[in-house]
């Protein structure tokens, strides 16, 4: 089931795109306060399953404001980065914080499709993905892309929020995605919608190991998953072949 932000006729990726430059101005304050921060500790988990294979050229995809990117240079220190985003707005406000960070000759941010990756075959070492794969408009597209800009053997590493199957923290995970983090977003964010769409879409997203099949349909091996905090988060590792 493919489900939109808006109602609208526009594609699932001009919605997306519409709802996140929105929401730029109020993103990176909002999500620390509703994450409790500990989005932060996910990140580094998930970065920790690339400290083997010490990526020098990492494309990380839906980067957002680049909290990943930068997290990235913080824990690895690759040759250089590429943060890729469909919302201009996003990708403006992520360009500050690595100016300020003196990292511009480390970190590049362009605007792009996930599902059309400008990129020769065989580019990257690493991929990442925060949050962003269940916003593609064609799920098998854009994991069929990534695997193409991969080098062989190189991994891709997804965090995306999972439903949990822990009493009672589904419950209280349904009940504050459902309710309250709607609530508080209509108080602060121009975009309400916006967090409504963040529950709906995380209710259709195929978890666990029903993403595990999507991978493996995409053509990725070695596909395995970790979940995180009771399983209200998961870190998925691949490896292209």
């Amino acid at each position: 089931m493919i489900v939109k932000p808006y109602v609208s006729t526009d594609s699932k990726k001009a919605q997306v795109e519409q709802m996140f430059d929105n929401i730029a101005g109020t993103y990176d304050p909002l999500n620390r306060f509703l994450s409790l921060g500990i989005d932060v500790y996910w990140r580094r988990k998930a970065i920790d399953y690339l400290r083997d294979s010490r990526p020098q050229h990492v494309l990380d995809v839906a980067t957002g404001t680049g909290d990943v990117a930068l997290a990235l240079y913080k824990e690895l220190q690759p040759a250089h980065i590429t943060g890729l985003d469909l919302s201009a707005q996003m990708l403006n406000i992520g360009k500050e914080k690595i100016t300020k960070a003196g990292l511009s000759d480390k970190i590049d941010m362009i605007q792009g499709d996930s599902e059309n990756l400008p990129f020769t075959d065989n580019k990257f070492d690493a991929i990442t993905v925060a949050y962003g794969v269940r916003n593609f408009g064609n799920l098998q597209a854009g994991l069929k892309e990534m695997l193409r800009v991969l080098q062989p053997s190189a991994k891709l590493v997804v965090i995306e929020f999972s439903r949990s199957k822990v009493f009672p923290v589904r419950q209280l995970f349904d009940l504050y995605f459902r309710y309250i983090l709607p609530a508080i977003g209509k108080l602060t964010s121009k975009d309400a919608r916006a967090y409504s769409y963040l529950y709906e879409s995380v209710q259709a997203f195929p978890d666990g190991n029903d993403f595990l099949a999507e991978l493996t349909t995409a053509g990725f091996a070695d596909v395995t998953w970790k979940p995180m905090t009771f399983g209200i988060c998961s870190v998925y590792i691949a490896t292209k072949k």
